[in-house]
């Protein structure tokens, strides 16, 4: 369950619904039923092994599947399935591309090397203009042959209209948060760890706080995943700070599109640079103006002044800032660029945008043929 996987899931359905057959080789997951359920199928291999003699297995595997079932094209989805799939389809002589869904770490050359294996086919498809940086400065690869298609979001999931207001009032009971406070009030999604951020946006409330800006209140909503440590450390960091009263943990939340509602302004305060970002762009889709780091794709994804606000990464007082001036916008304001944020975000960054932009590289690479 993830990112890439959602937008597999998502592109195997336009395939579908287009006329095609989608067929997904996989070890398999959480996230089946959806597949099968828009019409998919699902070819069961262990191909997110990085084994040697796995990795042959899979590639001859695929390319019977390949053969078998006259593959058109075949989609890459991550690295250790890469080498696989690209020798089953120079084998069959099938085009292939890859989508590169993250900014891999490449300390040395034998991990650059083996990161490269996603730019090795005819196409490449980045989440973002971003990552398409990134992979033209990592990788010796022609530009005409990288793509940038941003991830697609659910509009009609993360759609206000239709959200219930039954749905808002459970959170605000779980959460214990009573409907009659008027503070602007800040969501930051996002699992707990370090590099999201968390403790700099208890940071900047201390800060206004300390500066008569208490009207203030930041709600964390993520899973710590284990990570009891930092999930501490940030309470602790609470109570150093004295902001009890602005800021709850409220832990994991299924219910994001109302947990959205649930606040003002949305957060994304990333210490390193996103890929993407679906936390900066959910919030916009239900209306919502987003405070995010000034760097990587969330430069792309919310625009200053109109959407939201880019704040300095990492920089406590200019987070202050951006969070302040969010709240001297006052409601009229905020609804404004919400709602300017959501026809952006159903522009450019709906499912249908990505699954018809992937659907026209399967095409033009048929047609080349």
């Amino acid at each position: 369950i993830g990112g890439a996987e959602q937008s597999t899931l998502d592109v195997a359905a336009a395939v579908v619904r287009a006329g095609g057959r989608a067929i997904v080789a996989s070890a398999g997951g959480g996230m089946e039923d959806r597949l099968i359920a828009s019409g998919a199928e699902l070819v069961v291999l262990p191909v997110q092994s990085k084994n040697p003699r796995t990795m042959i297995a899979n590639a001859l595997a695929l390319a019977q599947l390949i053969r078998r079932e006259k593959v058109s094209v075949v989609h890459v989805r991550s690295r250790a399935p890469a080498f696989s799939a690209l020798w089953a389809a120079r084998r069959t002589r099938t085009p292939v591309l890859a989508t590169y869904h993250g900014i891999y770490g490449a300390k040395g050359l034998l991990k650059r090397w083996y990161n490269g294996v996603m730019t090795r086919g005819d196409r490449v498809i980045a989440n973002s203009a971003y990552t398409r940086d990134h992979v033209l400065a990592q990788h010796r690869v022609d530009p005409a042959k990288v793509t940038a298609i941003p991830r697609g979001i659910d509009m009609e999931r993360f759609d206000p209209a239709a959200v219930g207001q039954d749905r808002i009032d459970a959170l605000r009971q779980r959460w214990r948060i009573d409907p009659a406070d008027r503070r602007l009030k800040l969501i930051l999604a996002g699992r707990l760890t370090r590099w999201k951020g968390q403790s700099l946006a208890i940071e900047a409330v201390a800060r206004l706080k300390a500066d008569g800006l208490d009207q203030i209140q930041l709600l964390l909503v993520g899973d710590s995943q284990g990570r009891l440590a930092y999930l501490a450390e940030l309470e602790q960091s609470i109570r150093t700070l004295a902001v009890a009263d602005q800021v709850k943990i409220v832990g994991p939340c299924s219910d994001m599109p109302a947990a959205y509602l649930v606040g003002d302004v949305a957060l994304a305060p990333s210490l390193e640079p996103e890929a993407f970002g679906r936390t900066a762009v959910e919030p916009q889709a239900m209306g919502r103006p987003v405070i995010a780091a000034d760097h990587g794709a969330t430069r792309e994804t919310v625009v200053a002044g109109q959407t939201g606000w880019l704040a300095t990464p990492g920089d406590g007082e200019a987070w202050a800032l951006a969070i302040a001036e969010a709240q001297a916008a006052g409601p009229e304001r905020l609804a404004a660029m919400g709602a300017a944020a959501r026809a952006r975000t159903r522009a450019l960054y709906s499912v249908e945008a990505m699954t018809d932009a992937t659907l026209a590289v399967y095409r033009s690479m048929l047609g080349a043929l």
